[in-house]
């Protein structure tokens, strides 16, 4: 029996989607906490195989105490070496815990929907070590974006936002993109937040769902990959 992954939510109504399908797929059972709605998180990483903090609309930076409380549960497992993923608001929490900034766009900029991404030479190497490639358009919904941490190696870059993923020695991974999102929360995001379609940058509601069945094929043939290979630093 494998462990389980800690899966991190901040919402009620939140999905870990198709990272927690494959998941799932692989055999490793999900441990779903949602700290905002009063569970605790673990005090050691001994007993799961990895964790995966999803986003949500709160920020990094908020004072609140389930915030910090989460950050140190990060650094605990980063510290132990227990493989791990953030996406989107989860990359921005390890940003933190690794004391580099989080912060808003300084031209008030947003990224809500589909937009370009580019791999390093960094990136490029862990493609062939995956064995796939990198999506050339990838799902967004965020306004704050981060600081490449001290000893992180970039791997994919964008235009407003420029640091798009990064590691963190073998088993930290962190992606300001959504690469576990499914059509139906596509519809679902662009419905209850709709106003945030109006912010800078930000696509209409029908730019999303036509970017996904224009990309989305090749979001989930990188994620097949990459998360093999991360499952495979374990």
């Amino acid at each position: 029996m494998k462990k389980p992954i800690l899966i991190v939510l901040h919402q009620e109504q939140s999905s870990p989607g198709r990272v927690g399908y494959e998941l799932l797929k692989r055999g490793f059972p999900l441990d779903i906490r949602r700290p905002p709605l009063g569970d605790e998180l673990p005090r050691t990483a001994t007993h799961h195989s990895g964790m995966v903090v999803f986003g949500g609309p709160m920020s990094a930076n908020d004072p609140d105490p389930w915030i910090t409380d989460e950050l140190r549960c990060i650094e605990l497992f980063n510290k132990a070496e227990v493989p791990y993923l953030g996406l989107c608001l989860g990359a921005q929490m390890l940003c933190r815990v690794l004391g580099a900034r989080v912060y808003k766009h300084p031209d008030e900029e947003t990224e809500i929907g589909y937009y370009g991404l580019s791999p390093t030479d960094s990136g490029l190497a862990l493609s062939r070590t995956c064995g796939v490639e990198w999506p050339a358009q990838v799902y967004h919904w965020h306004r704050e974006g981060f600081d490449l941490p001290k000893g992180a190696e970039l791997l994919a870059q964008g235009s407003s936002f420029p640091h798009q993923a990064f590691q963190l020695g073998p088993k930290g991974y962190g992606l300001q993109f959504h690469p576990e999102v499914t059509y139906a929360m596509i519809c679902r995001w662009t419905v209850r937040a709709f106003e945030r379609m109006n912010h800078k940058g930000a696509q209409a509601p029908d730019e999303h769902r036509a970017g996904w069945f224009r990309y989305d094929h090749a979001v989930k043939l990188w994620l097949d990959g990459f998360l093999d290979h991360w499952l495979r630093t374990n």
